[in-house]
Parts: structure tokens; C-alpha cells; sequence
């Protein structure tokens, strides 16, 4: 298992869909580990739930082909690799210094506005191709642009879901038949479960007491982990609340942060290792990235084992499936508010810097040109116009 993932984990670029793709051709395809319909029902209860898909996806095939070691060693091999390149990319870009250094980072800044652009573009597509979902979304952007805080954003999911409630039940399919068998007994669910909900209503009532900021960076961590829906860029919105708004980072080495993660295979919840080597005051280095990780990472560890005993009878429950169109209709508002501040606020300043910006955009869109490759051409070009 650790030789099958650390191989995607190293060479898995792209998002989370092509991580998927990845997945089907080693898993389905070659190895025969699962058949299409054992993981097209992975696949869509990742989906269904908050947190990275394509790493609970990752660890429900470790769990489903080998226990809970086999979990562990899925997903430690998928993620690591670019957990540490992210947290080897903090240390250097601290004694980055001078013209080029600057339009690097600057560079990397207009990268993730060609990066989130994209998808708040393939997310409205998918997730609100009718007016119901459509409203929710430009309502929930609207609200976000408005009033920016930790607890609004929750507010705004939970509205999504009552509106997905009262106006989706006609717009969610009826989920096809699967044939998912994972080792997980209901008590085990039902412990997961109960965890989950008591570590992101108690984390908060903790960070006074923690030592230093220990608590506090596990807490921004886990509650932006819990909150995220339809897609890993979602989670740029919640960690900029919980890292630059306290003035934990600023938001041009939050951005360029982001945009790094762009450069890395695996999965983008890694960002939180970035961060947690960063943030000041202490925690930071290898221990704050490692609290990052754990506490981005454990809550869509802990709903997806919570939710695997309960699976075949939440999906075919109507309400279930109107109240997440509802939710991922919300997310796709909150992605394109962050996307208006901060990522282009603090991003394009010149005529140039939206040139940079719309030429990334079309590569990722038209073009289909790899998301590293983008990365690399728009960072030399910041190097390049901050040097001239």
C-alpha cells in the first residue's frame, strides 16, 4: 500500500479530479484492487462528504483493501511528499530577498488568481447549472463579500443547506446502486462520528488554554477541514479567515503560499503545512506544520469513517442529497467571494498583473495546460516585469 500511493503521492498533479483519474487507472484498471462500482461508491460518498476527496478516497482504499493500517499507510504516502516540499518551500522563501525574489512571490500571488478563477468557473458549472442553485451561490458570495468572519461562513453553509432543503429536492439525481464493503462497525462509526462533532464544538473552547498557540493552529485547521464542501480550493476562503485574519501570516505570504501549492503533486489540503511552518508567533517550523496537517486532515478522517457503516441508507434519502446540492451550491458563493478578496484585491495592481492573470486563466481553461506548467511560466514572468 505505502509503494502503490507513494508513487501517486510524487506524481499526482493536477487536483483533486485528476487525482481521481489517477486512482481508477492504478486501482480499477491495473491493479484490480476494486471494481468500478465498489469505487464509483467511494468516490461518491467523498463527494457527498466535507473535507479533501481525494485523500479520504485514498484512505477508504487503503481501508477497504487493508484494514486500518492499510488506511494509515495510504494516506500517509499520498500526502507526505508534498507536505514536505510545502514546508521545505516556507523555509526558502523566508530568505528570499530583492527584486526577483519579490516578483517571484508576486508571481506565484497571480498564479493562484488564475488557479481559483478556474475553479469557481468548472465548480458553477457542476454544482449550480439551475437557477435555484445558481441564487443560493451569488447569494452566499454576496454575504461573504458583505461580512467576512469564521462564523458567517459557517452561517452561510448551514443556509445553504436549508435553501438546498426547500428548493433542490427536484435537482438531485437518485444515486445509482453500489457495492461498498468497508470494515468499519457502527460503533466505530458512531465513536467517529461523536468525535467529530465534539472536537469542532470543543477546540474553541480550548484555545486559552492550550500552551503557546498550539490549540489555536489545530483549532483554525480542524474547523476549516470540517467546513469544506465541493472541492479543495474551497478550503483558500476558511484558512484565510483562520490564519491571516488573527495576523497569524500576512495575505501576500498566504497567496504565495497558495500558489506554491499549485507546484506540488498530491493533495492541496497540504497548504496547511505551509501555513503552520509560518505562522507566527510559535508554534511554527516542523511542529507547526504538523499540527497543520493533523488538524486539516482529521476531520474528513473522522466523517468519513462516521458516515461509511451508514452509507447505503443516508444516499438514498432525498433531504440528504437536496440539502448538500444546497451546501455545495453555498461553497461555490464563498470560492468566488475569496476569490474577489483577497486572492484579486491584493493580487493584480497593474494592467500587467491582469495580462499575467488572464493568460494563466486560458492556459488552465483553453488550453488545458498542466497547472505546474502555469506555475512556472507565471512566476519567471513576475521575476522578469519586477526586474524591468
Amino acid at each position: 500500500m505505502l509503494r502503490a500511493f507513494l508513487k501517486l503521492g510524487l506524481t499526482s498533479f493536477g487536483g483533486p479530479i485528476a487525482h481521481l483519474g489517477y486512482f481508477r487507472n492504478e486501482f480499477v484498471l491495473r491493479r484490480h484492487w476494486l471494481d468500478e462500482k465498489a469505487y464509483g461508491d467511494l468516490v461518491s460518498l467523498c463527494q457527498f462528504l466535507p473535507g479533501p476527496a481525494s485523500s479520504q478516497v485514498a484512505l477508504s482504499i487503503g481501508l477497504v483493501r487493508a484494514g486500518y493500517l492499510g488506511a494509515l499507510a495510504a494516506w500517509a504516502a499520498f500526502t507526505l511528499p508534498s507536505a514536505v516540499a510545502l514546508v521545505l518551500f516556507a523555509y526558502a522563501a523566508v530568505g528570499l530577498k530583492g527584486p526577483a525574489a519579490l516578483g517571484l512571490l508576486h508571481g506565484l500571488k497571480l498564479v493562484a488568481v488564475a488557479i481559483v478563477a478556474q475553479a469557481v468557473w468548472g465548480m458553477a458549472r457542476t454544482l449550480c447549472p439551475d437557477p435555484q442553485r445558481a441564487l443560493i451561490a451569488v447569494g452566499a458570495a454576496v454575504i461573504m463579500v458583505l461580512i467576512s468572519s469564521p462564523a458567517i461562513q459557517i452561517g452561510v453553509i448551514l443556509l445553504g443547506a436549508a435553501l438546498g432543503l426547500r428548493l433542490c429536492r427536484g435537482t438531485s439525481a437518485t444515486p445509482s446502486p453500489g457495492s461498498l464493503h468497508a470494515p468499519v462497525s457502527r460503533r466505530v462509526g458512531l465513536a467517529a462520528l461523536a468525535s467529530f462533532f465534539l472536537l469542532l464544538a470543543g477546540l474553541p473552547l480550548l484555545r486559552p488554554f492550550g500552551p503557546s498557540n498550539s490549540i489555536a493552529l489545530v483549532e483554525a485547521c480542524y474547523r476549516s477541514g470540517a467546513l469544506v464542501f465541493g472541492g479543495g480550493h474551497v478550503v483558500l476562503p476558511l484558512l484565510r479567515e483562520g490564519f491571516v485574519g488573527p495576523g497569524w501570516v500576512t495575505d501576500d505570504e498566504f497567496l504565495a503560499g497558495y500558489g506554491a501549492a499549485q507546484a506540488v503533486p498530491g493533495p492541496l489540503f497540504t497548504f496547511a503545512a505551509y501555513l503552520g511552518a509560518i505562522v507566527r508567533p510559535v508554534p511554527h517550523g516542523v511542529l507547526g506544520a504538523a499540527l497543520g496537517l493533523i488538524g486539516i486532515f482529521l476531520p474528513g478522517v473522522l466523517i468519513l469513517l462516521g458516515t461509511l457503516p451508514f452509507w447505503e441508507s443516508l444516499r438514498e434519502r432525498a433531504s440528504a442529497r437536496a440539502a448538500m446540492a444546497g451546501v455545495n451550491a453555498a461553497v461555490v458563493g464563498l470560492l468566488g467571494a475569496a476569490l474577489y478578496n483577497p486572492v484579486w484585491t491584493s493580487s493584480v495592481r497593474t494592467l500587467a498583473d491582469l495580462g499575467l492573470a488572464v493568460v494563466g486563466f486560458a492556459l488552465l481553461t483553453v488550453w488545458r495546460v498542466a497547472p505546474i506548467v502555469v506555475v512556472v511560466l507565471t512566476a519567471l514572468a513576475g521575476m522578469v516585469l519586477a526586474s524591468t
